[in-house]
């Protein structure tokens, strides 16, 4: 019925994350924000978490704009 996640908790204006076990329903689709990506971007940001939050945030602000 469910699956287990790790869903993170971001404040751009603190720059604090936190993490928590979710429960999300199996038939839901998560949105993959980096399948878009070229290869070799999605690698570099997969390697490195500040870029990668980095990149999420700014994805964030411009879907609030």
């Amino acid at each position: 019925m469910f699956e287990r996640c790790i869903g993170l908790a971001w404040c751009s204006t603190c720059r604090i994350y936190s993490g928590n076990m979710v429960y999300v329903p199996r038939k839901r689709v998560l949105v993959d924000l980096l399948a878009s990506l070229p290869a070799e971007q999605r690698e570099r940001l997969l390697r490195s978490a500040t870029r990668l939050i980095d990149f999420l945030d700014r994805q964030a602000r411009g879907a609030k704009g």
